[in-house]
């Protein structure tokens, strides 16, 4: 009778261990996948990014030109991915700058173009690219300058004031600056792009008219007599031009 029951238990803790074997390994099996799944599974955490050509122009610009009937400008501006977050990136357009105050009214007139680098500061999601840079720039204008009227200083106002309406204008002007710009680029549609940015701006050289001095400079504004400093700001529209896909972990 013992011999039985040893027999017994013995032959259902066999049964009992292959059961608890086969569940294990198919356990074990489940948590190690082969390699195809591996594969993958890799494929599925790698997305490609675009590298192309994004073209735009500035429409803060274009707004002003709308609404200020002194002012006339327009730029178009490009910039070409390089290596993953180094962009290639220039600026070329076209500015007639007003200047008045009371005693004078001056305007500006030429052409300007900027070239340098971007760099992309921001870690994107999965499937965006979007870019919040910080940039550099070496500005060059070539420009004429108009002044338009001016009064003569007296202190003797017996006359009136001594206004002098003749234009005189200074063709063959030139200027340089180097420019430090922040901003963003923004996905708004497939491939569409808003942007913003701001710039300081240090000038670096100019040219000047017989007696007096630049009071603005296209592509870089506003000119001050104890700074070399200046500001500006834009707003554009771009679209990127794809070339070809890049895969990224």
């Amino acid at each position: 009778m013992p011999k039985k029951t040893y027999r017994n238990y013995t032959k259902s803790t066999l049964i009992f261990s292959a059961l608890f074997l086969f569940i294990g390994c198919n356990f074990l099996f489940a948590q190690n996948p082969t390699e195809e799944e591996i594969i993958l599974e890799s494929a599925d955490t790698i997305y490609k990014e675009k590298y192309g050509l994004r073209v735009g122009i500035d429409i803060s610009k274009l707004a002003r030109t709308v609404l200020d009937e002194d002012y006339t400008g327009f730029m178009v501006e490009a910039d070409l991915r390089l290596y993953d977050n180094y962009y290639l990136a220039a600026e070329i357009g076209n500015e007639t700058l007003p200047f008045g105050e009371d005693y004078i009214k001056v305007s500006s007139s030429g052409s300007f173009v900027k070239i340098g680098a971007n760099y992309n500061a921001y870690e994107n999601w999965e499937g965006m690219q979007n870019i919040v840079f910080a940039g550099l720039r070496y500005g060059f204008s070539t420009f004429s300058q108009d002044i338009e009227e001016y009064q003569i200083y007296t202190t003797n106002d017996y006359f009136g004031d001594d206004i002098r309406f003749e234009g005189i204008e200074t063709s063959g002007l030139t200027a340089s600056w180097i420019e430090l710009m922040a901003g963003f680029k923004v996905e708004v549609l497939k491939n569409l792009y808003l942007s913003a940015n701001v710039q300081l701006k240090r000038r670096l050289s100019q040219t000047t008219p017989a007696g007096f001095d630049n009071l603005t400079i296209p592509g870089f504004g506003r000119t001050f007599d104890d700074s070399n400093f200046g500001i500006g700001y834009g707003y554009s529209i771009s679209y990127l031009i794809p070339i070809f896909k890049k895969a990224k972990n």
